[in-house]
């Protein structure tokens, strides 16, 4: 590959395209995708696909959008793939987004004119600090904006237009897979990897520009099944015992100062809850327990567990039932591996003009699910933040440097093969 390759660049046009249509998933559906809108964003992209030259590029009937860049090199190299998904949060409305762009940023607050109390503030927004000069994306604060994780889409499709226009650049067969659902945590359900047919894979969904994600929290969720006592409540003394109190005390009981997401930072884990059903003769708490570890997770559960056992003293003639479900894995188990995964996308970020810096994800992603289903993937910058919310921007120069770090991740598989 040149060591200088001169970089055009089409990610802001896309971007904005795709940030108009409305893929808003929805977990309450039962179907795949959630949502019928999200394939109008797919239909577009398999347009886009092919019109740079990826004649395969097609969409299933669940959604899902696969395409093939041929790799031009005699070597034999490991097929990688680029992965970015096309829903948004149901947190926070898709519909009607109307972008802006704040030209050469210059500091300070950024007030979003669609309603002007939504305000990205600077000391709020510590990454700010590193965007003087470039032009930043928002939406207009009556809607999240979409970068999560159409940033993502629109620097794949770019990096696969530039490959394909600079056949100097070898590389080898390079896949595109982007899916429907993540936001809900159903984007790999129905993917198929044998028609994927890759080795690796990378997400394009992360935040800050040279950020490389190569774990992931573990997970699991606790149901704790309480059975009371229902009486009348006219002639309930000394017979009844209230399920919805029982529950509301073991919430009360949870510690208030450590292990819940609003306490905690950083690599420690927490237990939530998340649901509260409730009768007066049964309800049900259902908590999300979240750490890098298994043996954190362990902690956490016996934590919670505890504490149903020390309220339900109270509750003498009360019954309880405790599950604990496993969700998803820390990807690392499986990055480490294979060290030239995140080794290569190192690199790649360098060659971009960027400082790489790896961290961990204080959830999961596609790449988490894919990894134990048999494709190791990390999670790589694509320039979001303030995701789910109307607060969220992207810098323009930031997904731009994500198209570079994409080109030169896709030479440097040939280069080392």
């Amino acid at each position: 590959m040149p060591a200088s390759p001169v970089f055009d660049y089409t990610v802001l046009e896309r971007f904005l395209r795709y940030v108009v249509i409305d893929t808003r998933s929805d977990p309450e559906s039962p179907t795949t995708p959630s949502t019928e809108k999200q394939k109008n964003l797919g239909r577009l992209l398999v347009s886009e696909l092919r019109d740079i030259g990826l004649g395969d590029a097609a969409m299933d009937d669940n959604g899902y959008v696969y395409a093939t860049l041929p790799g031009n090199t005699a070597k034999a190299v490991p097929v990688i793939c680029f992965c970015s998904h096309m829903d948004t949060s149901p947190d926070c409305s898709g519909a009607n987004v109307k972008p802006q762009i704040v030209r050469n940023y210059q500091g300070g607050d950024i007030i979003l004119p669609g309603d002007t109390t939504q305000v990205i503030r600077a000391a709020e927004h510590p990454s700010l600090a590193h965007q003087t000069g470039h032009d930043i994306v928002t939406s207009d604060g009556t809607t999240l904006l979409g970068a999560d994780n159409k940033a993502g889409l629109a620097e794949i499709v770019d990096a696969m237009r530039f490959l394909v226009a600079h056949p100097e650049i070898k590389h080898g067969t390079v896949k595109v897979l982007f899916t429907p659902d993540e936001e809900i945590g159903r984007g790999v359900d129905k993917a198929d990897l044998k028609r994927l047919a890759a080795d690796f894979a990378y997400t394009i969904d992360g935040e800050a520009a040279g950020t490389i994600e190569n774990e992931t929290f573990s997970a699991d969720a606790a149901i704790v099944t309480i059975t009371g006592v229902a009486a009348h409540p006219g002639f309930a003394k000394g017979k009844m015992e209230n399920a919805i109190k029982i529950a509301a005390a073991i919430i009360d009981a949870l510690p208030k100062d450590t292990c819940s997401p609003e306490t905690t930072e950083g690599r420690e884990g927490f237990l939530h809850p998340v649901s509260v059903t409730s009768q007066l003769g049964e309800a049900k708490l259902q908590f999300i327990l979240r750490d890098f570890d298994d043996a954190g997770l362990r902690a956490k559960a016996a934590l919670l567990e505890r504490t149903v056992t020390d309220v339900m003293r109270g509750f003498p003639r009360s019954s309880y039932r405790f599950e604990v479900k496993e969700q998803y894995r820390n990807m690392r188990v499986v990055l480490d591996q294979h060290p030239a995964i995140v080794d290569n996308a190192m690199e790649a970020v360098r060659r971009a003009g960027l400082t790489p810096v790896k961290g961990s994800i204080r959830g999961g992603t596609d790449g988490s699910r894919l990894s134990f289903m048999g494709l190791p993937c990390p999670n790589i910058f694509a320039g979001e933040h303030a995701f789910h919310s109307p607060l969220e921007w992207v810098s323009v120069q930031d997904m731009q440097a994500a198209v570079r770090t994409i080109v030169h991740l896709a030479a440097l598989w040939e280069e080392r093969a």
